[in-house]
């Protein structure tokens, strides 16, 4: 108990020193990492290398991505790229429902995507709606995030539900795993579009803030076409979603020179190569090299932040990491025995410990997998419900040691009080109706 009264007062820290205090949130989760460490009594000597290579591997993993599509997102902006895709949005879904857009498109996306890029990707497509329908930015956020974050725990090709099932042993049996897991993300995100709409009201700077990318009337003067407006944006997922289909199990493209090639351009920052090369055809006018320049300072000025800030999330998940505080969670929790809630429960601890849904997703299935016949989950349909109450667990809940909490909150312009009440409530309620949801179907089927 020792342990998760630390973790408690360690959150409230966090939050007191941000919320109330107005510290920074790099040098806040900085001070939690050491703080952290200390009073779990990590080694002295250990303390310094976990939080460098924390801040480290983070970055390594999605740092560039970060500045790639925050450098996307600014051409999209300043080109009018941005406004002819929501204006097309628009057509298709309408003007009534632009929190369905969102969650839509997130939820689609996340398939292939990791949650964070796709945040990252979308943003600049997120704050256009809200500007063109005057629709609330905190809503659109919300549903954009809870979109992603759905299929990103539960639906395969995404690595975390792949690692649960083959650590489940359901490597031959994927497409049960998907059709499923298609089923409870979809409630998943639809209880996250429900939780966007109390929160419509809730302040962001997020609009607010129009001098980060000023008006350029050269640019705004010829729109671009809606296929040359989206391709920045679809191409990068296209080559993603191929580059999944290339390492499928099943060698759908074999292993030859096709395999190689869209195994190369499937990688996000390969991909978003590629989308960049496609949004330079955006900027028009003889000063075009000039024009990308100004780009270019515009978007690190705009990404140095959110780059800090992650990467001090790293840091502080690192540190919990390192601690035996995850081990007694989930061995606590697995030896009650309560169907596919001990699953969930294991995941949700080693999410909220260590801020990873995907390491919670490996080292939370693999956990419980030898513990499966003592709770009558050991059948095919079992271990896949079990994969999807891994899932579940791993929504629960999203914080402040998570690395896509800060970049919603980062690039959505909250402050750290209000992305509690939006995005870590709303993936609280996520996680809890679909392991209830989950709990339901094995009732009726095992």
């Amino acid at each position: 108990m020792l342990l998760v009264f630390i973790l408690l007062c360690i959150i409230g820290f966090i939050v007191f020193a941000t919320a109330k205090l107005k510290l920074s949130p790099f040098i806040t989760l900085l001070l939690a990492a050491f703080i952290a460490a200390f009073a779990y009594g990590l080694p002295a000597r250990e303390i310094e290398s976990t939080i460098r290579g924390g801040f480290g591997n983070i970055m390594g993993s999605i740092g560039l991505v970060i500045v790639l599509g925050t450098l996307i997102g600014v051409i999209l902006e300043r080109s009018g790229a941005a406004i002819v895709m929501a204006q097309a949005i628009i057509r298709v879904f309408g003007k009534r429902m632009p929190t369905l857009t969102m969650s839509m498109v997130g939820f689609f996306v996340s398939i292939p995507v990791f949650c964070d890029s796709g945040f990252v990707i979308l943003n600049s497509l997120k704050r256009s709606l809200a500007r063109t329908l005057h629709a609330s930015p905190v809503a659109l956020t919300v549903a954009l995030s809870t979109g992603l974050f759905a299929t990103h725990t539960l639906v395969p090709p995404t690595p975390g539900p792949i690692a649960a099932a083959g650590n489940l042993g359901l490597g031959d049996s994927l497409g049960l795993v998907i059709i499923a897991g298609f089923g409870f993300a979809f409630l998943a995100a639809l209880t996250g579009l429900v939780w966007a709409r109390f929160c419509r009201d809730l302040p962001s700077n997020e609009l607010a803030e129009e001098e980060l990318i000023p008006e350029e009337s050269s640019e705004r003067a010829a729109p671009p076409s809606s296929l040359s407006a989206f391709a920045p944006i679809f191409v990068p997922i296209l080559l993603i979603c191929l580059g999944s289909v290339a390492n499928y199990p099943a060698d759908l493209l074999g292993r030859g020179g096709l395999y190689e090639l869209f195994n190369f351009l499937g990688k996000p920052l390969n991909a978003l190569m590629v989308g960049l090369a496609c949004a330079l055809a955006l900027i028009k006018g003889p000063d075009k090299i000039e024009r990308f320049g100004e780009h270019c300072q515009q978007s690190f000025s705009i990404a140095a932040p959110i780059l800090l800030v992650t990467g001090a999330g790293g840091a502080f998940g690192a540190v919990l990491a390192a601690t035996p505080l995850g081990e007694y969670l989930g061995n606590s929790l697995s030896s009650l025995g309560i169907g596919v809630f001990m699953p969930f429960l294991v995941a949700a601890a080693l999410k909220s410990a260590q801020g990873s849904s995907t390491v919670a997703m490996v080292a939370g299935s693999a956990l419980v997998a030898p513990l499966l016949p003592q709770v009558g989950l050991d059948s095919e349909w079992g271990r896949v419900l079990t994969v999807m109450a891994v899932g579940a667990g791993a929504m629960t809940v999203s914080h402040a040691n998570d690395s896509y909490f800060w970049v919603v909150a980062q690039f959505s312009k909250l402050d750290v009080a209000t992305a509690y009440r939006a995005h870590t409530g709303a993936t609280l309620a996520m996680g809890l109706v679909s392991i209830t949801a989950i709990w339901f179907v094995s009732m009726l089927i095992l």
